[in-house]
This record gives C-alpha cells, structure tokens and sequence, in this order.
C-alpha cells in the first residue's frame, strides 16, 4: 500500500484556523494551542449573542415608544393594547421609528388609538 502524505491538509486547517482567530491577542493569533479553543468560543458567543441582539433591540424599541407615548397620555402597555383593539399591525420596530423619526405621524397613530 502506498504512503498517503497529508502535510497539506494539516497546513490547509491550521491556516483556517489562524485565518479565523486573526486580530485575537496574545497568543491566541499565533499558536495553534491557543488559537482552536478561542475559536471555539468565540463561535459559542457569537451564537448566543445572535439571539441576545434580537432580544435587546425589542427591549429598545419598547422603550422608544413607551417614551414616545407617555407625553400624550397613555403608558407603553396601554398603547400596544390600544392598537390591538383597534386592529392596527405595526410591529414594534416600525412603531419605533415613527416615534423617533417620525413624530407626527406617530401622534397621528396614537390618536386613532384614543
């Protein structure tokens, strides 16, 4: 049987994996040692990180609007409960902008809630 060389396939992943721990500090960048459990967790914290964003921006956009909404009288809960009832499908995010960027025609959303 002949003799299988793998040199290149052992270069090929050391070198992706530097590729992935690059600008990392310390050792982390350079030795393989250190560099495969720092990917590692890098990629773990990256994953959960991508679910915390999404839970982090809705935290924002609630405050947006509760702080959009209380100088004309109404509570964020009252308000999400308002456009329920009258049967109005913005989402949050949407509802965000307007109150930020858009203030009058968020007072104008508020009103047909009232």
């Amino acid at each position: 049987m002949p003799r299988v060389k793998r040199g290149t396939q052992h270069v090929k992943r050391r070198k992706s994996l530097l590729a992935k721990t690059k600008g990392m500090m310390w050792g982390r960048k350079s030795k393989i040692r250190l560099a495969r459990p720092a990917m590692l967790k890098a990629g773990v914290n990256a994953y959960r990180d991508r679910r915390n964003k999404k839970r982090s921006f809705r935290r924002l956009w609630a405050i947006r609007i509760n702080a959009a909404v209380r100088p004309l009288g109404l509570s964020y809960s009252r308000f999400i409960d308002g456009l329920k009832k009258a049967n109005i499908t913005l989402d949050r995010k949407t509802l965000s902008t307007l109150a930020k960027d858009h203030p009058a025609v968020f007072e104008k959303v508020v009103e047909k809630i009232k």
